[in-house]
């Protein structure tokens, strides 16, 4: 019975130590397979974040060695250089108009082909094929032909007696041009707001039709609260892309007239790729960065207060 009892603990350990060698076995199986986007993540994201924060703090023009030069950098941005002032200020123009512009035309059309209509996924396909393509330079230059002197758009209007203007070429008006792209290219947020309208209880609705609600008083008391997650998720990501907006304003106007369309994302271009100051383009790259992060933690803050959720009772906490 000794002789039993003393194997006993002998074997638990055996047996431990096998299953934590077939655990790590396990472990190293996977480690394997994640091995190539963890060396992509590695050496083509974290290291270049790594080198762009170096950078930042240095002057660097690709054909020399970087020298330190401390904050000198962040200095000269946030004191001497208009152009910075300039840019964000338009940035956060287009940010402010194009955002909510967006987010209320994309629920609006993701309402309407909320319906089960016939050909409904056909009219789905055509309205969202346009976004596969919405980012291109060729839509840009489409835009660009579209909204000048003699483009489309003021042909339209010579049909109903108006005269048009150079849409793009007008300082008043060639932000709006952006804003009107960028809001037509409400694809991918209407498909995620699709998805949100299909997943609302329909006995809601009718508890709703019973009490005599009306068609707006659904909207606002269970279509939005209902939806307002997905609103909070498109809200986040469009705030994060139209500070980065740079292809259209590169293609159509190319920061003008008069840098009323003076994206920030052009002005760093301009400082990395014609001026060749990397370190001082690193710079504004950190400083987009921070930006936006202020903007998201800001949206987290106060979605509090708008924001609901089934699974808290209503109400986020």
């Amino acid at each position: 019975m000794k002789a039993e009892a003393a194997t006993k603990p002998a074997a638990t350990t055996l047996r431990m130590k096998k299953k934590l060698k077939g655990s790590n076995d396990n472990n190293l199986a996977g480690y394997i397979f994640i091995s190539p986007w963890l060396l992509g993540f590695l050496l083509l994201t974290l290291w270049p974040i790594i080198q762009s924060f170096y950078l930042s703090f240095t002057e660097y023009s690709l054909l020399e060695a970087p020298t330190w030069t401390g904050t000198d950098n962040y200095v000269n941005i946030f004191t001497n250089d208009t152009d910075f002032t300039t840019s964000l200020k338009v940035t956060f123009l287009f940010v402010l108009f194009s955002v909510p512009l967006k987010l209320f035309f994309s629920l609006m059309v993701a309402i309407m082909l909320n319906k089960n209509l016939k050909g409904m996924n056909l009219y789905r396909t055509a309205i969202y094929f346009p976004s596969l393509i919405g980012g291109s330079i060729a839509v840009s230059a489409l835009w660009r032909n579209m909204f000048n002197l003699n483009g489309y758009f003021n042909h339209v209007l010579a049909w109903f007696g108006i005269q048009g203007i150079g849409w793009i070429t007008n300082p008043h008006t060639s932000l709006g041009t952006l804003i009107l792209l960028n809001t037509w290219q409400f694809g991918s947020t209407m498909v995620i707001f699709l998805a949100g309208l299909k997943q609302i209880p329909q006995e809601l609705y009718e508890s709703a039709s019973v009490d005599g609600a009306s068609k707006v008083r659904k909207f606002f008391h269970i279509t939005l609260p209902m939806l307002s997650p997905v609103m909070f998720f498109n809200l986040v990501l469009g705030i994060i892309g139209s500070f980065q907006m740079f292809t259209s304003a590169f293609i159509i106007t190319q920061g003008g007239p008069i840098n009323s369309t003076y994206m920030y994302a052009l002005f760093l271009y301009d400082k990395a790729f014609k001026h060749y100051q990397m370190g001082y383009a690193s710079a504004l790259a950190w400083i987009l960065l921070v930006i936006v992060a202020l903007m998201t933690a800001i949206n987290f803050l106060v979605s509090r207060y708008w924001v609901f959720y089934e699974t808290d009772g209503g109400k986020q906490k």
